[in-house]
C-alpha cells in the first residue's frame, strides 16, 4: 500500500444498512477539564448548539472523578452488547457532477498540527491506521451503547474532535448522547494512546431541530485523557480543516464500518467527490454503519496520519449502491468550529 497520495478507491463489497455497532473493552486514563459550572443546552445566533457532556444518569462530566465513572462504564460486556443504531436512507436526488454551486464565502483552511508529546511513534504502518482517526463510543437515551467514527482537528486549545451531528445528537425530536468517548487509532481491542472523554458536545441547530443532512456536523471538546493524561491533539496531533473548497475534490475517507471487520479496525476509500444536491457531496464507497462521522481528508498523508477534513460520513442509500454522502463544508463548519473552540477550556 503506497499511502493516501495514491488516489484509488478500495471496493468493499457489502450490503448497505446504516447503523453503529459495539466494540471491545476500553482502558482509559483521564483527567477532567476544569469548569466553573455545568451549562444547559445553549444555541448562538449563527445556528450552533451545544451542551455539557453528561453521564447516562444525567450528571455533567466536570471533573476527574466523574470522567473515571465513564471509563468504568465501558466494560467488555457492555461493549459487546451494543445495539446498532439504524440510520435512514438518503432522501435527496443524486445531483450532477457538472453543477457549480455558489460557495457561501471564500475558501479557508486550518493547517494540520503535530503532537507536542515527544518520544512516541505515531506513524501508522498502513493507511488505515491513521493516528488522528478513532472510534467513538456513547450511550443512547434508554441506556443502549453505540459507536461512530471521528477524528481530531487542530486548534489553539488542542481539544477538538470532529464527527457527524448524528454521532452527538439524535436529531429532530431527539436528545444528546451520553458517556461519550474517543479512542484514537483503535484497532482490534488495542488502544495505543488510551481514550478521551467528552467535556461538551456541539452540532448545528438545523441538525438538532430538523435532522438536516446538510447540517449533519458535530464537534466534541475533549477532557484531558489518554495514556499521558494530556490533551488529545497534544497526544496524537490534529487534522487540518477546509471549507468552501468546492464540491469536486480528491479525498480519502476513513472510518470503522461494522460491515467490514465488525468495526474493529479502520477502513478507507479514495476517490473524487461530486455535488449530491442539498449542500451535500457524494463519493463512491461501500463503508456503512460505524463509519458515520469518519473524516473525508484532502491531502491525506499516512506518514503523519493526518490531512485536511473536508467533510464527514453522514448517510447512504439502502439497500446500497456503493456510495455515501457528507455535508458540504461551507461557512457553517467554520462557524461550528469557532463556536466549539470558544467554549473549550484552555
Amino acid at each position: 500500500m503506497d499511502g493516501c497520495k495514491r488516489q484509488r478507491e478500495v471496493l468493499l463489497r457489502s450490503a448497505l444498512r446504516w447503523s453503529v455497532s459495539a466494540g471491545t473493552a476500553l482502558v482509559l486514563t483521564l483527567t477532567g477539564a476544569p469548569v466553573a459550572e455545568a451549562k444547559s443546552t445553549t444555541i448562538d445566533q449563527k445556528g450552533n448548539i451545544t451542551a455539557v457532556a453528561r453521564t447516562l444518569d444525567g450528571r455533567a462530566i466536570t471533573n476527574e472523578k466523574i470522567a473515571k465513572e465513564v471509563t468504568d462504564f465501558w466494560t467488555p460486556a457492555r461493549m459487546a452488547s451494543a445495539v446498532d443504531l439504524d440510520f435512514p436512507k438518503s432522501a435527496h436526488a443524486a445531483g450532477s457532477p457538472s453543477r457549480a454551486p455558489i460557495p457561501t464565502g471564500p475558501a479557508g483552511a486550518v493547517a494540520p498540527m503535530a503532537p507536542s508529546i515527544a518520544g512516541v511513534d505515531r506513524a501508522g504502518t498502513l493507511l488505515n491506521e491513521a493516528v488522528t482517526v478513532g472510534k467513538v463510543y456513547f450511550t443512547v437515551p434508554g441506556g443502549g451503547t453505540a459507536s461512530c467514527s471521528a477524528s481530531t482537528v487542530a486548534s489553539t486549545k488542542r481539544r477538538l474532535v470532529v464527527t457527524a451531528g448524528h454521532c452527538v445528537h439524535q436529531g429532530a425530536g431527539g436528545q444528546w448522547y451520553s458517556n461519550w468517548q474517543f479512542v484514537p487509532r483503535y484497532r482490534n481491542g488495542v488502544q495505543p494512546f488510551g481514550a478521551f472523554v467528552a467535556y461538551s458536545l456541539s452540532t448545528r441547530g438545523a441538525w438538532a431541530s430538523s435532522s438536516s443532512y446538510a447540517e449533519d456536523m458535530g464537534i466534541a471538546v475533549m477532557s484531558n485523557g489518554g495514556i499521558y493524561g494530556a490533551k488529545v491533539v497534544d497526544t496524537v496531533g490534529g487534522n487540518g480543516l477546509r471549507w468552501n473548497w468546492g464540491y469536486t475534490v480528491a479525498v480519502t475517507a476513513l472510518g470503522y464500518p461494522s460491515n467490514l471487520g465488525g468495526g474493529e479496525s479502520q477502513y478507507f476509500c479514495q476517490g473524487t467527490t461530486w455535488d449530491a444536491g442539498g449542500q451535500q457531496i457524494r463519493m463512491s464507497c461501500n463503508m456503512t454503519y460505524g463509519s458515520s462521522g469518519g473524516p473525508w481528508l484532502q491531502e491525506c498523508n499516512d506518514s503523519i496520519g493526518a490531512g485536511y477534513i473536508n467533510s464527514t460520513v453522514s448517510h447512504g442509500d439502502n439497500p446500497g449502491n456503493g456510495q455515501f454522502d457528507g455535508p458540504y463544508y461551507d461557512d457553517d463548519i467554520k462557524s461550528l468550529y469557532d463556536y466549539a473552540e470558544a467554549g473549550s477550556p484552555a
